[in-house]
C-alpha cells in the first residue's frame, strides 16, 4: 500500500531531489573534464617526463576516473527515477547518501590535484638544451 505524500513535503523533496541533480551534473562536468586533462597528461608523461612510475600512477587514475563517472552516471539515473516517479521523503539519511558521494568526488578531485602537483614540479624541473 503506497502512502501519497502531503503537496508540500512532495514539492520540498522534489525540490532537493533537483539540486541534487544541478550538483551531480556539475560533478560529471569536472570528472570529463579530468578524462581530457588526464589524456593531455599522458602524452606530456610520454615526450618529457618518462617516468614508468608517473605513467602507471596516470592509469590508476583513469582507472578511477572512469569508475568514478559510472557511479555517478547509475546515482544521475537514480535521482532521476526517484524525481519522478518516487514516494520517499527526501530526509537526513537521504542527505547523508548524496553527502557520502559528494566525499567520493572530493577525494578523487584532491588526489588529482596531487598527482598534478608532482607533474608541475617534475616540468619545473625539466630543462631545455
Amino acid at each position: 500500500m503506497e502512502i501519497e505524500l502531503p503537496y508540500k513535503v512532495n514539492a520540498h523533496r522534489r525540490l532537493c531531489i533537483k539540486k541534487d541533480l544541478i550538483e551531480l551534473c556539475h560533478w560529471m562536468d569536472t570528472v570529463t573534464k579530468i578524462n581530457t586533462e588526464i589524456d593531455y597528461l599522458k602524452i606530456i608523461g610520454q615526450q618529457l617526463i618518462k617516468d614508468q612510475n608517473a605513467e602507471a600512477m596516470l592509469q590508476g587514475l583513469r582507472r578511477k576516473n572512469t569508475l568514478l563517472l559510472a557511479m555517478l552516471c547509475k546515482y544521475e539515473q537514480e535521482l532521476k527515477t526517484e524525481y519522478e516517479y518516487g514516494k520517499r521523503e527526501y530526509n537526513v539519511s537521504r542527505a547523508k547518501e548524496h553527502e557520502k558521494k559528494r566525499g567520493v568526488h572530493i577525494a578523487f578531485i584532491q588526489e588529482f590535484t596531487q598527482f598534478k602537483k608532482g607533474i608541475y614540479q617534475k616540468l619545473s624541473k625539466y630543462q631545455r638544451r
